[in-house]
């Protein structure tokens, strides 16, 4: 039985073309279809992409509609469905995917529905979870194991990247180079260890980052401000890394992985450059005979099928690397740790109306 609803609800929002965010204590609850699924937000995390909005950076400006709810990591529990919902029910505690796949492209229709021609995104594209109440088309609904605490289930998103990357690359009884150790980057090093990865060396620019990716499971640590492919290439026998996984988007990260990628090996790509990165593509990759791979979200579900099951494994290590739980009302706060690199991952607690 679907439960009373106040009115209105607080909510995070983008109000203007300036940097920050606004907390609106009455906003208008979402509209309810017919396969949708309301939810009432416990938990959201803070990521990279929220910072970007915040600070309205170039992208923001060209990619954000002013009004919009921002966020699209979280977890909560199910208050209210539509009348065609089927396989949901009010109580049931869930996350759900970000990308809302239109299913009639040619991508949809073969599997693909992560690299869907119409794909929009919460928090991007329409309102998103950084709210009391968020609403879901049922196909997009994830249940979450009663095993796994809310913190852990609202960042699901981030996380199914990693566990995208890491598994398409293919990294067990391999040597692993993961360039970039932020959020995914750490989650990527915990899950590459998780699945069998026989070597794991991290590079990154902050010594706090390059440490907690030692205690992930990161063999060796480089700092990306010094020379450090000779060294990789020394630490792999010679021979270099046979898979690397970047996650920085940084042009040098991504031509020094190349180079020191060894003749034969994958490339798996999720950082996203901010500018153009130029690349000798004969010596980067195709003299080495390298495969190349672009990452972009998380398959629909298999990639969630992966990622709880290695989380019900005890084999990752995820509490380190969420380093603050704050209530919304709170958000400033959590942004500018965030920027300061005092915080690595911020989840917030989301207020009940």
């Amino acid at each position: 039985m679907n439960v009373a609803l106040p009115g209105t609800m607080p909510a995070l929002k983008k109000l203007q073309a300036a940097p920050g965010l606004s907390f609106v204590s009455e906003v208008n609850l979402p509209a309810v279809g017919p396969r949708d699924v309301l939810i009432q937000v416990t938990h959201a995390g803070i990521c990279g992409t929220d910072r970007h909005i915040y600070e309205w950076d170039e992208w923001s400006q060209n990619r954000i509609p002013i009004g919009i709810t921002t966020g699209h990591e979280f977890c909560g529990k199910v208050i209210k469905v539509g009348p065609a919902v089927t396989r949901v029910a009010v109580g049931d505690r869930v996350s759900a995917e970000g990308h809302l796949a239109c299913g009639r492209c040619e991508a949809c229709r073969t599997g693909n529905a992560h690299i869907c021609d119409n794909v929009r995104i919460f928090g991007i594209d329409c309102d998103g979870c950084f709210a009391t109440y968020h609403a879901v088309i049922e196909d997009n609904v994830w249940h979450v194991h009663p095993e796994i605490p809310d913190h852990i289930a609202a960042v699901f998103d981030p996380l199914g990247n990693a566990v995208h990357t890491v598994m398409t690359a293919g990294v067990s009884g391999k040597s692993v180079l993961v360039t970039g150790v932020g959020i995914i980057g750490l989650m990527a090093v915990s899950v590459a260890k998780a699945a069998g990865a026989a070597q794991i060396i991290a590079t990154d620019v902050d010594p706090r980052r390059l440490e907690l990716a030692r205690q992930l499971g990161a063999n060796q640590a480089f700092n990306a401000r010094e020379p450090w492919v000779n060294e990789v290439r020394a630490a792999t026998g010679g021979r270099g890394p046979q898979v690397v996984l970047e996650m920085s988007g940084h042009p040098q990260a991504i031509r020094d992985g190349f180079a020191a990628l060894q003749p034969g090996g994958t490339v798996a790509i999720l950082g996203i450059p901010s500018r153009e990165v130029t690349l000798d593509l004969s010596s980067a990759i195709i003299f080495k005979g390298a495969t190349v791979y672009g990452i972009n979200g998380r398959r629909m579900f298999e990639t969630w099928y992966q990622m709880e099951r290695m989380i019900l494994s005890k084999r990752l290590q995820l509490d380190p690397i969420i380093t603050h739980q704050i209530d919304m009302q709170d958000f400033e706060r959590g942004f500018r740790m965030m920027q300061s690199g005092e915080a690595i991952k911020v989840v917030m607690k989301i207020p009940t109306a």
